[in-house]
């Protein structure tokens, strides 16, 4: 929006060469952070406040950790103030015309509003449990394979009109399989080497991200400050990576493939960043709110599409690897359990239990090491995802 005033107000005072500052897309993501990081550090305490009113405490399941007990009663949905100080400021600082943005902030409100409705359930109606898991699969999956069959024909359009013509034409041809190179899926280290994914494996691959990525951080966010450090470090290295294959030189410098329009992601990365900053200024240990699902879905959800708009899908995976580890976790504990007692009679558990990070718990660690150590083990995943760039 300010970048549109801008351009207004040059056109008709030119003299106000100040202006045009507002054309630089690094000096606009920096001030979405700074807007984003402003606006929740404002409106925290009194969205805390409110949500206390309102009596929105987390439940406590019964059979978690027995020292979480006393965080019964924190206010939860706190992802609500993650996702207004994204909102305000991405549509502050982006270019509205861009449409991967626009893609973006619909997946991210859309895995919000589930999640969202998953909490409800759980402070109003008292369930722990919350939406149960199949709905909330379903609806997922239908954000996630709009996004995704989107996505297939826009990361090689410049336009809307051209991203439906290619659909009106994938479907003339009898859905046939060809799509740009650009599309394909990238490995990271190798300068040539990638994989032609065809439209179906391109959806079946963006639904797979999103869906997945959105879960997994879900599933991390179980302890003070563990999932939204990681979701701040992941999201600006994603930032980077947005920013270079947004521009013609340095993606041709790089050996990245150019789609135009995916650097003022950055924009999106630096708001998500700021809100994610301001919003551990609270949710730090001892915590004063929680995420709950209205943010971690939506935050997950964010980053899977930005990885599969820049490309950067396996990266994603290396530099997210504390998310993976933690969804991989609860599959593997689960399958492991109904195995043996289907086969013994007695289920058994691999892990003390999961997700990965009580497990730790278990082992002796106290929350804030499982905290600090995980949040250290992304930062050294985001330096290798980031070498990547020139390492190939």
């Amino acid at each position: 929006m300010l970048l549109s005033l801008s351009q207004w107000l040059l056109g008709h005072f030119p003299e106000w060469g100040f202006l045009r500052l507002f054309q630089y897309l690094t000096f606009r993501a920096v001030m979405s952070a700074l807007t984003a990081l402003l606006i929740g550090l404002a409106f925290g305490p009194w969205v805390i406040r409110k949500l206390t009113e309102l009596k929105i405490g987390q439940p406590i399941r019964e059979y978690g950790m027995a020292s979480h007990l006393a965080k019964s009663g924190t206010p939860t949905m706190g992802g609500v103030l993650v996702l207004i100080g994204i909102g305000v400021a991405t549509l502050l600082w982006f270019d509205w015309t861009n449409r991967f943005v626009w893609v973006v902030m619909l997946v991210t409100f859309g895995f919000g509003a589930v999640g969202w409705v998953d909490d409800y359930r759980k402070v109003v109606h008292k369930n722990p449990e919350g939406m149960s898991s199949k709905e909330k699969f379903f609806w997922q999956s239908i954000v996630g394979l709009v996004a995704a069959l989107y996505l297939a024909f826009s990361v090689s359009e410049t336009t809307n009109l051209r991203v439906l013509e290619l659909f009106i034409r994938w479907v003339q041809s009898g859905f046939s399989n060809d799509l740009p190179p650009k599309a394909d899926l990238m490995l990271p280290f190798f300068k040539t080497v990638s994989y032609p994914l065809g439209v179906f494996g391109f959806i079946g691959l963006t639904y797979f991200v999103i869906v997945g990525c959105s879960n997994a951080v879900n599933f991390t966010d179980g302890l003070d400050g563990l999932a939204i450090m990681p979701v701040v470090l992941v999201g600006s290295a994603l930032g980077i990576f947005a920013y270079i294959v947004g521009n013609a030189v340095y993606s041709k410098y790089l050996l990245f493939p150019y789609i135009p329009g995916a650097g003022e992601l950055l924009i999106f990365c630096g708001a998500l960043a700021g809100a994610g900053l301001a919003f551990l200024w609270f949710n730090a240990h001892p915590a004063q709110v929680f995420m709950g699902d209205v943010g971690a879905l939506a935050l997950g959800g964010a980053l899977g599409t930005i990885a599969v708009i820049t490309r950067q899908e396996i990266v994603l995976g290396i530099m997210g690897a504390v998310f993976v580890a933690e969804v991989l976790s609860v599959m593997v504990q689960v399958s492991w359990f109904k195995f043996t007692k289907k086969r013994y009679g007695v289920g058994r558990r691999i892990f003390k239990m999961a997700p990965l990070h009580h497990h730790f718990e278990k082992s002796g660690w106290t929350e804030t090491q499982v905290v600090i150590r995980f949040w250290i083990i992304t930062m050294l995943l985001c330096l290798v995802g980031l070498a990547s760039l020139k390492l190939r």
